[in-house]
């Protein structure tokens, strides 16, 4: 069981603190940071670790945390201190920090060198050189159906349909929802409109629901003109990573 949410940080920026220490600044340096925190590899215990580039490191939202939402970190949210690195996944903003490093190469720790790796779809899981994966770090456009959920019952008639969309570093400029499975598309409604980028852009659709088994489905355009692809088959990969195709809800109408 997964889930997923969207949360507004307080901290101080990643890129102070560096400058307060006297960190150097040059792009191909790395910053790293250890949790307190341990994973296990192949049955050994070893320290979550993880980096980013010194020029992703520098910009001005990436933040060491101490509050979410208003409220102090809660253990679970990796209290007392976090890195939070928006746009990235979620690897990349570490727990429960205890450590920040200025490196000359990317964090050697497991979780950074053999995992969150992006390979091409003929390489399985047996075959995949670890050092040759493509690191994931930018997220990519996305949009979500979260009600009603799937293959919940529903009257027929009309039936309000709401989800959220996101781009991350660029703005969400259409949202649009398909009752029949793709043939055609209605634009939504966005109902708020978030200062920052990297957050959820929440959308809202009324639509009209016949009898049967009906499929819904989203997809999202950022300020770019750049969609979703419509099948997650274009983007396989063993790991199952950035799988950003048109999300699909079934739903009964009685």
């Amino acid at each position: 069981m997964g889930a997923i949410g969207n949360a507004e940080w307080t901290g101080v920026r990643l890129s102070d603190v560096l400058d307060a220490v006297g960190a150097p600044d040059a792009s191909d340096l790395f910053v790293a940071f250890t949790g307190a925190d341990e994973v296990d590899v192949e049955g050994e215990e070893a320290s979550f670790g993880v980096s980013i580039a010194m020029d992703k490191a520098r910009q001005p939202d990436v933040l060491i945390a101490w509050a979410m939402n208003g409220e102090p970190l809660t253990p679970e949210h990796g209290a007392p201190l976090r890195m939070v690195v928006p746009g990235y996944a979620g690897v990349r903003s570490a727990k429960w920090l205890i450590r920040i490093e200025v490196r000359d190469t990317p964090s050697d720790a497991p979780i950074q060198a053999h995992d969150y790796k992006l390979f091409p779809a003929d390489v399985t899981s047996d075959t995949a050189d670890w050092s040759q994966g493509l690191t994931i770090n930018a997220m990519p456009l996305n949009a979500a159906i979260c009600v009603p959920g799937s293959g919940e019952s529903l009257p027929a008639g009309e039936v309000r349909i709401e989800g959220y969309a996101i781009a991350y570093d660029r703005r969400v400029s259409r949202v649009e929802v398909s009752v029949n499975g793709g043939r055609d598309w209605q634009q939504a409604t966005f109902t708020d409109d978030p200062e920052a980028h990297w957050g959820w852009r929440r959308w809202t659709l009324d639509a009209t629901l016949a009898k049967g088994r009906q499929h819904l489905v989203v997809r999202a355009f950022d300020e770019t003109g750049q969609g979703q692809p419509e099948r997650p088959d274009t983007m396989w990969n063993f790991a199952g990573y950035l799988c950003t195709a048109w999300h699909h809800v079934d739903v009964l109408v009685e």
